[in-house]
């Protein structure tokens, strides 16, 4: 939440098999810029390594979304579904974690 009280954004995630899937990450648009969202995927990946055991991390994003702020965390492109849906690429991205 910001000082106002409003959510400024999210992450919402699982893990199973010693892998934290990122389901969501959102950063509301006046929060963008600061950091917020690198802090809240650099929490949940550290949540999943010391209390989950953890090794990977796997999200997926679009072409108009965010795969160049995941690529800037660590992640590598491991699939990409070009035209799905119609005129946008799917990224999956994964990142291990040590």
């Amino acid at each position: 939440m910001d000082a106002g009280g409003s959510v400024a954004g999210g992450l919402v995630g699982h893990t199973w098999a010693t892998w934290l899937h990122v389901a969501y990450l959102w950063v509301d648009g006046r929060h963008r810029g600061a950091g917020l969202g690198s802090h809240l995927l650099s929490r949940a990946e550290n949540l999943a390594r010391s209390s989950r055991g953890c090794r990977g991390v796997r999200l997926e994003t679009w072409d108009f979304q965010a795969p160049d702020f995941y690529r800037k965390q660590g992640y590598e492109v491991v699939c990409a579904i070009p035209d799905y849906p119609p005129g946008i690429t799917e990224y999956t991205l994964t990142k291990r974690l040590l």
